[in-house]
């Protein structure tokens, strides 16, 4: 059977719509494999070294650099962007990082979690952007190892992140984020993370809007693509959401020395704001559902108006059907087989007929 090139252009276009590849980019986690990260082309690293009265900021041209921020007076956070083997050994080891952490420092698609190994607090998550673009949540790895008087940070991509307002309180004079010790930094990272879920959360609250209403207008394949994709996407964000979840409950369940127990408060907000997003990713994940079977029962509705027109014009035509079919049955005798208005009568009562049905139909309130 032929196909027109337009029914093949839409043939060929339904995998990318329906986005059998961002399935297997969503589901490619298997733990047993050996990650294969590629190196980085380029790695930017920043050392923000302050107390409370002065703050001293600089870039490094290489982790060899900044290995005195260990034993010195300030509070050190180290931020390394862009992962490379050598660059990431060299400096756990030089603090004393546990091999098992700089495992998971390098792993790839690694769930988030929360572990502490030989007198440090490591936190493993990820920041999520919303490509406009595709339309579609995009994840970045980061590593957070929370030490006595430091905090390294590890991110994959060097040219974003949404650490700047905390840069830029650092600068600030007599900032609360100047008085407290390292887990307090460590607090307002996590914190700016979760805060950005939320702003990813808005975009996707804005693709379900436009998609709702497309299918209320005028449901058709591709509006049943963009509801799968955005079910796709939510899939993203309940994987980070949920554990994340976790992750802050055991820093808050947490006996570690490294924690004050006046920075426990904090840690419970971004619990609470974690949980907040949950609920809201719960909440989209049920409307996308209702927005699916909104889809079917549009499908369904207008394919019973159809089915309803049909239906009328058949009965319609029956009469016409009928009369042809009694005139031109090949007998001797057939009434007005020689009147000359024979032809006219019977014409007459296949639009007669008809036009009487249609009254009848319309005082049932048919249609």
């Amino acid at each position: 059977m032929s196909m027109s090139p337009q029914k093949y252009l839409r043939y060929l276009m339904l995998p990318s719509l329906f986005g059998t590849a961002r399935t297997k980019e969503i589901l490619q986690v298997n733990p047993t494999i050996l990650p294969q990260r590629e190196e980085a082309k380029e790695v930017k690293i920043f050392v923000y070294e302050y107390d409370a009265q002065s703050v001293h900021e600089y870039g490094a041209e290489s982790v060899s650099d900044c290995l005195h921020c260990k034993e010195g007076k300030y509070i050190s956070w180290i931020n390394i962007d862009g992962l490379r083997k050598h660059d990431v050994e060299t400096i756990c080891s030089d603090y004393g990082i546990h091999p098992l952490v700089i495992e998971d420092i390098l792993s790839i698609n690694q769930r988030p979690k929360f572990d502490e190994v030989e007198g440090i607090l490591f936190c493993l998550l990820n920041m999520l952007y919303f490509n406009e673009q595709k339309k579609s949540v995009e994840t970045e790895q980061i590593s957070i190892v929370l030490g006595p008087k430091y905090v390294l940070s590890f991110q994959e991509d060097s040219e974003r992140d949404v650490f700047n307002p905390i840069r830029n309180r650092l600068k600030i004079n007599n900032a609360k984020i100047r008085q407290r010790g390292a887990d307090y930094l460590c607090y307002s990272l996590l914190d700016m993370i979760v805060d950005n879920y939320f702003i990813v959360m808005e975009k996707v609250s804005e693709q379900i809007e436009i998609v709702e209403e497309e299918v209320i207008r005028n449901a058709n394949t591709r509006s049943l693509a963009r509801i799968n994709q955005l079910r796709k996407e939510l899939i993203v964000l309940k994987r980070n959401f949920a554990p994340v979840r976790d992750l802050l409950n055991n820093i808050i369940r947490s006996e570690s020395d490294l924690l004050e127990e006046s920075t426990t408060k904090y840690f419970k907000d971004v619990y609470d704001h974690i949980i907040q997003a949950y609920d809201l990713s719960e909440n989209y994940r049920d409307i996308i559902s209702s927005m699916q079977d909104l889809y079917l029962n549009n499908v369904n509705l207008r394919m019973n108006e159809v089915m309803k027109v049909m239906a009328i014009v058949t009965c319609l035509l029956a009469p016409a059907t009928v009369i042809g079919g009694i005139f031109g049955m090949n007998f001797e005798v057939i009434p007005y087989l020689h009147n000359r208005w024979g032809f006219f009568l019977a014409v007459g009562a296949m639009l007669l007929i008809p036009l009487w049905m249609l009254r009848v139909f319309r005082k049932k309130g048919w249609f």
